[in-house]
């Protein structure tokens, strides 16, 4: 799937990190019966890989593989050229951080790393395209994950001293603890969030589909595979986008958003209250932090 990049890299500061969520790989119980899913719910195509499924749709991508349901097993993310991979890679090294480099299945050229929670990331220069499905269902691109942490602060401080992204909002609690962080790597309010919890794992991921329009088209689409809406239609406060929500058959929410804010560089981070508003200013927000 093709990924545009700004040339001027969105005038962010020449060591931030510039990079677009290319795919993700999920754990599942029953990996046929999860891909069999999205390809009702999300119009993906599937074919099979090994011992895994793969789906592919214009502008995302998912593996799915058996392994223990809301896990993320890994994450790529597109970045312009290779002289990006170079600026991650000295940052890396700088860091002493372990590392390997060189081509993966989605990608000729690319980093794979792992966070402090164990999760994989891969930063590449995605391969040759290959034939896509065609469009069967409104609009959307992958945009954000979001994962739950014991130890959010120092996923935060890997994403941001480590590998370049930048923090756009925090969610407070009373005493001031960090409950939520919202990171970025382009003009993008997000495309990675992370949240205190009990435990490691995977929360949500979303797809930014084009307008309030849009969103009504995918709430009908959802509607016409008996796909129930477990939160929505609202609106977030960090990132102000609207958004509806489903289950898929792990347990993972599953994220269709619309409006979600671009930023400039030098926009100072966010402080929000940790609240129902805060989720949804429009009404009910559903707290799992």
């Amino acid at each position: 799937m093709a990924v545009k990049f700004v040339a001027d890299r969105w005038g962010r500061p020449k060591d931030s990190l510039v990079a677009a969520l290319y795919y993700l790989e999920l754990g599942c119980t029953e990996p046929a019966a999860t891909a069999a899913f999205y390809g009702r719910a999300m119009g993906y195509g599937i074919t099979q890989q090994d011992a895994s499924w793969i789906a592919e749709a214009p502008g995302r991508c998912l593996i799915l593989s058996r392994g223990a349901p809301k896990t993320l097993l890994s994450a790529g993310f597109a970045v312009p050229d290779v002289g990006e991979i170079e600026l991650l890679q000295s940052r890396l090294d700088a860091a002493d951080r372990p590392y390997t480099r060189g081509a993966t299945y989605l990608f000729q050229e690319a980093i794979t790393l792992q966070d402090p929670d164990g999760h994989t990331f891969t930063f590449g220069i995605p391969a040759q395209a290959r034939a896509e499905p065609i469009e069967r269902v409104p609009p959307a691109r992958l945009q954000h994950v979001v994962v739950a942490s014991r130890n959010p602060a120092r996923i935060v401080k890997f994403f941001i001293d480590v590998l370049g992204f930048t923090l756009s909002d925090d969610v407070l609690d009373d005493e001031g603890g960090v409950r939520t962080s919202f990171l970025r790597c382009s003009h993008e309010h997000h495309s990675f969030a992370v949240f205190l919890a009990p435990e490691d794992r995977l929360d949500h991921h979303c797809y930014e589909t084009s307008d309030w329009n849009a969103i009504r088209d995918w709430a009908d689409h959802m509607a016409s595979e008996h796909i129930r809406l477990q939160w929505g239609p609202g609106r977030h406060g960090p990132g102000n986008n609207l958004f509806i929500f489903v289950h898929d058959p792990d347990g993972n929410w599953v994220e269709i958003s619309a409006e979600l804010e671009v930023v400039g560089h030098d926009r100072p981070v966010g402080k929000w209250i940790h609240e129902q508003r805060t989720l949804n200013s429009w009404g009910q927000g559903l707290l799992r932090s």
